[in-house]
């Protein structure tokens, strides 16, 4: 399988890490009762923790799309390549290091590796052009 394919897995499986984070966080703070509502209500206000937590997870969702189509892509184009690999691979650990910055509060190195894993993204897709 292509490398980028399997850095796409980890990736997907990154997401779900994301997801567990944020909502083992929110639920502590909130209670089941209200994981389990339909959450038509608000709720009390999150920690700063839990709202960094739910940022980062929609942050990650927001670019994983534009990743996921960008890897896929360059595989079913037959672009891969060293230097989509090293994309792919930039990516992964970028985000795997994003939430850990994000959830402890960490300015401007948390902004410069989301642009790592924007520039990552991008060498991606300038590989289909």
């Amino acid at each position: 399988m292509a490398a980028e394919l399997t850095l796409l897995a980890w990736s997907t499986l990154l997401g779900f890490v994301y997801i567990f984070a944020t909502s083992t966080v929110v639920t502590r703070e909130r209670g089941m009762k209200w994981n389990a509502s339909a959450r038509d209500e608000q709720g009390r206000p999150l920690s700063p923790l839990a709202g960094r937590l739910q940022r980062a997870q929609s942050n990650f969702l927001e670019t994983f799309p534009f990743f996921a189509a960008a890897a896929i892509a360059v595989v079913v184009a037959g672009r891969s390549s060293d230097t989509t690999v090293l994309a792919a691979q930039a990516y992964f650990w970028a985000r795997v290091v994003y939430l850990p910055l994000y959830a402890a509060g960490v300015p401007y190195v948390r902004s410069l590796v989301w642009l790592v894993s924007l520039l990552s993204i991008l060498a991606l897709v300038f590989a289909l052009l």
